[in-house]
């Protein structure tokens, strides 16, 4: 007699999900894509790790940007696994005895996630962080609305700097740039992470800008220069300046900036949009105080976000290496 009674629901992922989902997730961005992220699943749940190892000792002493970076992976990490129908309930920094832990992961079925989380999912792939003049944002206004209700549930909020603001932010970037110019310690870090191509981490040759083209962009990372080159050489840069900013400075705070930063990221590509992150320049005392003072609230600055449009036929750029799955992601048995 054939069993027709229903089959269980299966609770938690099987093992080719997960390593679909953690290699797509793998796009995140990271500082200097150093990827500072070590994933264990053990069948059951998934546990998210710094790895301190890479961190960047000069540019980021407190390991700021580095958490910012594993939020920003493990809000891709969710996004994944929502569209793949499965509710991620997360609990942040578990244990207080180990710092390095910084969340874990638990499944139960969603069989039908809303329809902007499988439209973040399928931007993964697309997005890219574009250090090159951009146009204006269109739909500027839709993308701040929507993206005001990502970013609450982080206890963060997301602002627009005025067009005005943008000669005073670039005073500080470039003040910023001046005090590290001849630290040979960072510069040391910078140029270790920057400029090879061929590697699996870091920022690849080909994903840096010219002299020229950097000067074109007055609030940015100063990298080491690429070949010169006069890419979008007419135009001015009009991207917009978006500011998440806390009401709190701490750890898990961080982290959820990096799971805003990600979903805000996200939904720019959604939305036909060009992105540039930067957490350099509020790394900086003195430019952060410059980029508070900008808001209409009290806060403090984590993250700006150069916003636009790229020219209709900008070619397509290309993606950065990513690290071998097996390198970040330890399945148990």
């Amino acid at each position: 007699m054939t069993d027709t009674s229903a089959s269980p629901v299966r609770s938690v992922p099987d093992h080719p999900t997960v390593l679909a989902a953690m290699q797509l997730a793998g796009r995140a961005p990271s500082l200097h894509n150093t990827q500072p992220w070590r994933w264990v699943f053990d069948g059951v749940r998934l546990r998210l790790y710094r790895d301190d190892d890479r961190l960047l000792t000069s540019a980021d002493p407190l390991g700021r940007q580095l958490v910012i970076s594993c939020g920003a992976m493990l809000h891709h990490v969710r996004t994944v696994f929502a569209a793949k129908g499965w509710h991620t309930d997360t609990t942040r920094l578990p244990d207080a005895r180990h710092p390095d832990y910084l969340a874990v992961i638990e499944f139960r079925p969603w069989p039908e996630p809303p329809d902007g989380v499988r439209a973040r999912a399928r931007a993964i792939d697309r997005r890219r962080t574009d250090r090159l003049p951009l146009l204006a944002p269109t739909g500027l206004s839709e993308l701040l609305h929507i993206g005001r209700m990502l970013v609450t549930p982080h206890d963060l909020e997301l602002d627009v700097l005025d067009d005005s603001a943008r000669g005073k932010l670039a005073g500080a970037s470039e003040h910023a740039t001046a005090l590290r110019r001849y630290d040979m310690e960072y510069q040391t870090e910078l140029h270790w992470w920057a400029g090879h191509s061929g590697d699996s981490e870091g920022v690849p040759r080909e994903a840096l800008v010219s002299d020229a083209e950097f000067a074109r962009v007055s609030v940015g990372r100063a990298f080491p220069s690429a070949p010169h080159s006069a890419r979008r050489g007419d135009l001015e840069d009009n991207a917009r300046l978006l500011v998440l900013s806390s009401p709190r400075e701490s750890v898990i705070t961080w982290l959820h900036t990096g799971e805003a930063l990600s979903a805000l990221l996200l939904e720019c590509t959604t939305a036909g949009l060009a992105s540039c992150p930067m957490t350099h320049i509020t790394e900086m005392p003195s430019a952060r105080k410059v980029i508070a003072s900008m808001i209409a609230h009290p806060g403090i600055p984590q993250v700006v976000i150069r916003v636009g449009t790229a020219p209709e036929d900008a070619p397509e750029t290309a993606p950065t290496p990513r690290r071998p799955l097996t390198d970040i992601l330890t399945m148990q048995p």
